[in-house]
């Protein structure tokens, strides 16, 4: 179709701006809707096609959509869970799908720590100096029962992670598949997008049900 002639002085900004729009996907022709076929630029039927095909958000929620895309999760193992963790980054799981496959082995370029095994009292002054010097903001995954609650390895030597330094997201198991930790890391990715799944007092109406020990 031939156009006509812009006219020199007249500016025409909408029609350019409009023209640029329907060049998405949708031109002059047999694939333009009845409603938009020779219709003027400043139409409803304009206003309304362009609004159906405008997302707006704010600024926190897409800092939070690509914080939680794009972990770099410190190149950091302590004993069996780590064959686990490195198998979560092998191609049968690619956990690249997700975006988290960029391991970086200083903590100065990480902002997820795993810990995955157990942690002795020695070793735990050096993690909590690990989890200091990653970027902010940062979070923690304590994988395995061992790294939790100490697990089968319930002794004098061993500390729970909690202890020393804060836990967003416990992976139960001794040790817990590759699936797991996926599942964690796909939990902690929804908290940090400001849309936690609900625990189990608030999915079955149970809120307002905790015993306390007697005498608290």
């Amino acid at each position: 179709m031939k156009r006509e002639p812009i006219a020199p002085g007249v500016l025409r900004v909408h029609d350019l701006n409009a023209r640029q729009l329907l060049r998405g996907g949708i031109l002059e022709g047999a694939n333009q809707p009845a409603e938009l076929k020779g219709a003027d630029v400043e139409s409803a039927e304009l206003e309304r096609y362009v609004g159906e095909r405008v997302l707006t958000t704010t600024l926190e929620k897409t800092v939070a959509w690509a914080r939680s895309n794009s972990f770099f999760p410190l190149a950091f193992g302590l004993a069996c869970c780590a064959m686990e963790q490195f198998q979560a980054a092998g191609p049968r799981m690619d956990i690249a799908r997700f975006g988290f496959e960029a391991f970086r082995a200083s903590p100065r370029q990480a902002d997820l720590i795993i810990l995955a095994g157990r942690v002795s009292i020695k070793m735990a002054p050096i993690i909590r100096r690990l989890y200091d010097q990653m970027l902010e903001p940062k979070w923690a995954i304590s994988m395995g029962a061992c790294c939790s609650s100490m697990g089968v390895f319930n002794n004098y030597a061993l500390v729970p992670s909690d202890k020393f330094m804060p836990i967003d997201v416990h992976v139960p198991g001794c040790p817990p598949r590759p699936e797991g930790l996926m599942h964690g890391i796909l939990k902690l990715r929804k908290m940090v997008q400001d849309d936690p799944d609900m625990g189990w007092r608030e999915r079955y109406g149970a809120v307002g049900t905790e015993e306390a020990p007697s005498g608290a």
